[in-house]
Order: C-alpha cells, then structure tokens, then sequence
C-alpha cells in the first residue's frame, strides 16, 4: 500500500497574477491630418466612424487616447501598426498614469 502524497498548495501572495491588461497610447503629432487619423482608426480597429472620431478628438485635443487594450504581444503588434501607419504610438501597463 502506498503512503498518501501530500500536496502543497501556493500561499494566496505565491499566486502568479494574468499578466495585467496592456494599452496603446496615440499621441497628437504636427504632421498627420484629423481626417487621416480618423482613417486609421477605422481601417485598422474596424471602429464604427463615430468611436475613431471620438478618439481623434481626444489625440487631438487632449494630446493622446487609449485606443487598444490587450496582452502586452497585442499591445506591441498594435503599435508597430501604428507607427506603419505612421503615427506616434506607445504601448503601456493599463492603470499606468498616461
């Protein structure tokens, strides 16, 4: 007969957190247009006009807006899009102060 195998179970603290929630940061630039911007939102996050004028607004006229949240590797795609397109992108730890 074989002895019972004990198990240790992880303290509560020992308990890997999912990796937080990531974000993408547009910044405002002096180069691209608002139109283009609007463009960009809409042809890349298949956002309805209303949301990627909203959010251009918000580049616009507060200098920058979460356009994206995800997995860091979604956040790092997602910029590399931007800068394609030729925005100015950063990627961030969401709840980061922007």
């Amino acid at each position: 007969m074989t002895a019972p195998v004990e198990i240790e179970r992880p303290e509560a603290a020992e308990v890997p957190l999912a990796d937080v929630p990531w974000v993408t940061v547009v910044w405002n630039d002096p180069v691209n247009l608002m139109s283009y911007v609007t463009y960009v939102f809409q042809a890349y996050f298949a956002y309805p006009k209303t949301k990627a004028e909203k959010l251009m607004l918000d580049v616009h006229e507060k200098g920058k807006a979460v356009v994206s949240s995800g997995t860091r590797e979604e956040m790092e795609r997602d910029v590399e899009a931007m800068h394609s397109y030729g925005l100015w992108a950063t990627l961030q730890k969401a709840g980061d102060r922007v």
